[in-house]
């Protein structure tokens, strides 16, 4: 069994579901209307553009050419994580805590896949490697963005409980292990609700992806149980390290708050 090919004439109809979104809109004042369209505008755009891009580089298959796409997704990324947050980290730190902390996680559980189960031949083949990069990438840049917010909204608002703790003797770690908690809760659960959910209520796009193009069901699923588990890793080991960079920079080494190291967006 094939794949069965769709050209752009067919979504059409599917893509009026954006329409009817937008009139319901406008009937009920939501102001969304625009946000709808700019947003179905760029996904159509980037995504056309991604498939000629990665139609590309897998007759390419080059390392430079990989390597330069995937910093790319990385810079992206970094942008997106400092675009989120309501308080963000002063100078390059905002950028440069997510842009490290998303790199470091999404490359290690993408070399650890593609040493371990796939092992492509040549290993950074891009028709493995970039999607696979792209998945982890995409949940730890949420994981980072929700994890550093709540953290730096927290102690703006806690301000007082954290100071008084360290008046007491309390080091900077345990004055806001509080915060901490819940910042890698909130980055963590949408990963975590996603594996509670996956098989019972929703398909992922992956497997269904493969279903539908004729793949085996087991064998989707064992990909998918590699994806998700690769992605869980991957926000998890982000997340954490972001969180925790962040801690060290809205302190010192004398234990004291530094929120002059915020700024508000």
């Amino acid at each position: 069994m094939s794949y069965i090919p769709l050209g752009y004439h067919e979504l059409v109809i599917p893509a009026g579901l954006l329409l009817i979104l937008g009139i319901l809109s406008l009937r009920l004042s939501l102001g969304l209307e625009r946000q709808l369209l700019v947003a179905g505008i760029r996904m159509v755009v980037q995504l056309a553009l991604v498939g000629y891009l990665l139609t590309f580089l897998f007759s390419a298959v080059s390392l430079v050419l990989t390597g330069i796409v995937a910093a790319l997704m990385v810079i992206v990324a970094g942008r997106e994580i400092h675009a989120r947050q309501k308080f963000a980290l002063s100078g390059l730190w905002s950028f440069g805590i997510g842009t490290v902390c998303i790199l470091v996680g999404a490359t290690l559980v993408t070399a650890l896949a593609l040493a371990g189960p796939l092992q492509p031949e040549p290993w950074y083949h891009p028709r493995y490697s970039l999607p696979i990069f792209g998945m982890v990438l995409g949940n730890a840049m949420t994981g980072i963005s929700l994890g550093l917010d709540v953290f730096t909204t927290r102690l703006k608002r806690d301000r007082a409980s954290v100071e008084a703790q360290l008046a007491l003797g309390a080091t900077r770690w345990h004055a806001v292990l509080p915060l901490t908690r819940d910042a890698l809760r909130s980055g963590l659960m949408p990963t975590i609700n996603a594996m509670a959910a996956i098989g019972i209520v929703s398909l992922p796009g992956m497997m269904t992806g493969q279903i539908i193009a004729g793949v085996d069901p087991a064998q989707a699923v064992k990909y998918q149980l590699l994806i998700m588990f690769l992605i869980a890793g991957g926000t998890g080991i982000a997340t954490a390290g972001a969180v925790t960079v962040a801690v060290f920079r809205i302190s010192d080494s004398r234990h004291r708050l530094r929120l002059d190291r915020l700024r508000a967006r």
